[in-house]
């Protein structure tokens, strides 16, 4: 009865199971893996949201894009950020994970190929199957800091590829778009007919930036799309707006957002009050952000601190975004490492192949986890993981 694009097996992870089975037990569990922002006790102003009772939403005005003003007031958000964005080149959705599936579905047939990166989060297999389409991933590699593998971009394509999404900072990586990658990138899209995709939801949370981090916008060779959103940019997960920024050759722009146009259309996702509160909330989120921000500095400066004091543990660099990664000593498997971190300290973090890395042991924390809840767990785990103390 069930969909061949859903999973087969549909029942919770080892992971998962072992989290479950501890709280049953009303054990604690110190968790790292949180990623909620309304839930790290981040103060929220108490009438942030005021402007969704503006009386202006009592009237339906469907517009598939988005209303004009709403478009207008994201296309400040990119200037804010120096892009120059025209208002006809943006469109709203009710989050990211629809805006992929509004684009799997304009720029792809069923059974046609996306190139993704890896390692990065894991959502995408399931968002393009759900659409018919397929993953084909290509490399991230570390060097002192995360870059794009030309060769392995290059490996992935097929005679079906339609797409290449770059995440910009990634997730977990926090690694950013360099502007020769971007370069190199379009001219691959360029000469085999690809739409460019870049995920920048988490572009406002610079960290360690590398001087040539760029939008996947800062180029007009072919047609790209930059996904935003509310989530990430403004704290507000619950408050569901996205949106995509166009940019490229005009016609081919043009055509593309008057054929995603009809299909938003059918689905008229997004509602009117978060549109008309858009002018006044999108500035007014500024001090929630900071405030995240200021919350992922000191989580990254003190694990830096931290990792000081084990020599067998390297904190990745960290670009952007929410999450930080260790690599740990590969004296046991992620997998029981897992276990024990779980069963036996109480702590649960992501474990590296959770993101598809190439091998192990890797640990994904997030930054935004309350300071003493993060400093006690980032203890816990680097005991169980860190190897000799120095």
């Amino acid at each position: 009865m069930i969909s061949s694009r859903l999973p087969r097996d549909l029942a919770p992870n080892a992971v998962s199971r072992a989290v479950a089975a501890r709280r049953a037990s009303g054990a604690p569990v110190v968790d790292l893996t949180e990623s909620n922002p309304t839930r790290v006790g981040i103060p929220y102003p108490p009438d942030l949201l005021a402007p969704l009772a503006d009386p202006a939403a009592l009237t339906y005005d469907p517009q598939p894009l988005g209303l004009p003003m709403a478009r207008e007031a994201v296309t400040r958000e990119y200037a804010r950020q120096g892009l120059a964005i025209d208002p006809s080149r943006i469109a709203l959705t009710a989050s990211t994970s629809e805006a992929y599936a509004l684009l799997f579905k304009l720029l792809c047939d069923p059974g046609d190929h996306v190139l993704v990166p890896e390692p990065s989060y894991p959502l995408f297999d399931h968002l393009t199957r759900l659409e018919g389409v397929a993953t084909a991933p290509y490399q991230l590699e570390y060097h002192g800091t995360w870059r794009i593998d030309l060769p392995s971009v290059a490996s992935a394509l097929t005679p079906r590829s339609r797409a290449l999404l770059v995440v910009s900072p990634n997730n977990p990586t926090g690694s950013f778009l360099h502007r020769d990658d971007l370069a190199a990138l379009a001219d691959l899209c360029a000469a085999r007919d690809l739409v460019l995709i870049g995920d920048e939801v988490f572009a406002d949370y610079a960290l360690e930036p590398a001087p040539d981090a760029v939008s996947v916008l800062c180029q007009d060779l072919v047609p790209t799309c930059a996904l935003g959103g509310l989530s990430k940019s403004g704290g507000l997960p619950q408050v569901k707006l996205g949106w995509m920024a166009w940019s490229g050759p005009a016609a081919r722009v043009g055509e593309a957002l008057h054929a995603l146009e009809i299909i938003a259309d059918s689905y008229l996702s997004v509602s009117t009050p978060i549109q008309v509160a858009a002018p006044a909330l999108l500035p007014a989120v500024a001090v929630v952000r900071e405030r995240i921000h200021q919350r992922v500095r000191r989580n990254l400066h003190a694990l830096g601190e931290a990792c000081a004091n084990w020599p067998a543990v390297t904190r990745m660099r960290v670009e952007g975004g929410w999450s930080a990664v260790l690599q740990v000593p590969a004296v046991v498997t992620e997998q029981e490492l897992i276990a024990r971190l779980i069963g036996e300290d109480g702590v649960l973090v992501h474990p590296g192949y959770f993101f598809d890395f190439a091998r192990e042991a890797f640990m994904v924390l997030s930054l935004i986890v309350e300071p003493e809840v993060f400093d006690r767990g980032v203890g816990l785990l680097l005991a169980r993981a860190g190897g000799d103390q120095a």
